[in-house]
């Protein structure tokens, strides 16, 4: 029965999907927003700055084509990091909640019938289901996950059962090595701004090297993982990621400015880096994980 409800639900994403494409939107959009975004979209550039470090990634492995998947794709133009991708040719899956957003979405990949769209919000139980019902290959070439939440859990279910070549994640750049952290599933939650969000990055690579994965690179607040296929390849530690790709960068503050009242954490040990976070998250307790 259950198996039969979700059946339907994703032959209903589906059909509003391709519905979206040809113009049915979900939702009015503004004019003038629109025009820049499909200005920005015909560029087949994001803005976000972590394009060429992906274009240099897949370059260095060899891959030139394939299917992305992108969870939490907005509007598919700001910060993409499949935008560039879909603009070349590749295929895959471009998957959105919010109802503006997903409308925008729809505009911005209206004519690329490689690209399929759904709107729906993901959680660790649905995008198995889901990836399965668009026909996403086991191995595919990308996943981007943003969702601002419970990423961890999400990627941890994807992970079970497929195997893509390279994931851009979102860390909760807040928080330092050797901690790790990562908010509960709970499918009531949604991100209400601030420091409460995502996983961090050694959450992230712990769970990247019980799959096989490993830390190829971090860009401020997004962690490239790659598939480990026995080529020898080195990877970063999450200190060095850490260090590197946000810690030490001179601009992360600018980019950052809500990270100004969390300074105090990279002065710590890691007790001390515990207890802060503790104190930090006091009216989350219990909707998070957290060791070291």
């Amino acid at each position: 029965m259950l198996r039969s409800m979700k059946a339907k639900a994703l032959e209903a994403l589906q059909r509003a999907a391709e519905l979206a494409r040809r113009g049915g939107l979900a939702a009015p959009v503004d004019a003038v927003s629109v025009a820049l975004l499909e200005r920005r979209a015909r560029s087949g550039r994001s803005g976000s700055g972590e394009e060429p470090v992906l274009h240099e990634l897949l370059e260095s492995l060899g891959v030139r084509e394939g299917c992305a998947v992108d969870i939490a794709a907005c509007d598919g133009v700001t910060n993409s990091n499949s935008l560039a991708l879909y603009t070349a040719g590749w295929s895959g899956l471009a998957v959105e909640g919010d109802a503006e957003s997903f409308s925008r979405l729809a505009r911005v990949h209206r004519q690329r019938p490689a690209v399929a769209l759904a709107r729906l919000w993901v959680s660790p139980d649905n995008v198995v289901p889901l990836l399965r019902a668009y026909d996403v290959p086991g191995d595919f070439e990308l996943l981007s996950l943003d969702i601002d939440g419970y990423d961890h859990f999400v990627l941890a279910a994807l992970l079970a059962e497929f195997r893509p070549r390279v994931v851009c994640a979102e860390i909760n750049e807040m928080i330092p090595p050797p901690i790790k952290f990562a908010v509960r599933y709970d499918p009531s939650y949604r991100w209400q701004g601030g420091h409460f969000f995502g996983q961090s990055l050694s959450k992230l690579h712990e769970l990247a090297e019980e799959h096989g994965y490993g830390l190829a690179d971090l860009h401020y607040n997004n962690a490239f993982l790659v598939r480990d296929d026995g080529t020898g390849r080195s990877w970063l530690t999450p200190g060095e990621a850490y260090e590197s790709g946000y810690l030490n960068r001179p601009d992360r503050l600018s980019r950052f400015p809500g990270n100004a009242d969390v300074e105090e954490i990279h002065s710590l040990d890691v007790a001390g880096t515990i207890a802060f976070i503790e104190e930090r998250f006091s009216e989350q307790a219990g909707k998070y994980v957290l060791s070291s």
